[in-house]
Parts: structure tokens; C-alpha cells; sequence
């Protein structure tokens, strides 16, 4: 069962870590630093939003409008967090 739990707490990890470089990346794509013409920047910016876009979408419904700033990802990072919590919390602490 702790196999379990390391293997659920180190992919709620990467997944954290691909919302921070998606948001990275779609800050450097609207600033120019990075062009998406450039095919591998545009691969990893299309797997990016592929896999983080179906949890953010279902936070953006919920969340009020704040105009131009997008907390879905802080929200959706903390949501994980709690959650990698409470697995410890309940499941870790039985082994």
C-alpha cells in the first residue's frame, strides 16, 4: 500500500510541476520570448495544454471573472496539494 501512495503522491508531483511550466510557457509565448512556430516549442505547449486544460476548464467555470488574471492554476496547484495532504494524512499514517 505505501508503494500506492508514493507511486499517487509522485504523480499529483509532475502534474504539479507541468501546470507551473504550462503557465511559464504561456507567459513566454505572450511576452515573444519564445515563438510557437518553432515546432518543439509548439509540441510541448500543445501536450502542455492537453493534459492540464480539462481540470482548468472545469476551475474557470467556477471561478468569478478577474479580467485579464487567470487563478485557476494557484487554485488547482493548492487543490493538489490538499489532497497529497489528506492521502497522508489518512492512508500513510495506517503503515
Amino acid at each position: 500500500m505505501q508503494s500506492l501512495l508514493q507511486l499517487v503522491d509522485t504523480i499529483i508531483q509532475l502534474y504539479i510541476w507541468a501546470l507551473i511550466i504550462s503557465v511559464v510557457l504561456s507567459w513566454l509565448v505572450t511576452f515573444n520570448v519564445v515563438n510557437t512556430s518553432n515546432r518543439f516549442v509548439y509540441m510541448v505547449g500543445d501536450f502542455l495544454y492537453r493534459i492540464t486544460e480539462p481540470a482548468l476548464g472545469r476551475i474557470r467555470r467556477v471561478l468569478p471573472n478577474l479580467g485579464g488574471i487567470d487563478i485557476s492554476p494557484l487554485v488547482l496547484i493548492l487543490g493538489l496539494i490538499f489532497l497529497r495532504n489528506l492521502l497522508f494524512e489518512f492512508v500513510g499514517g495506517r503503515f
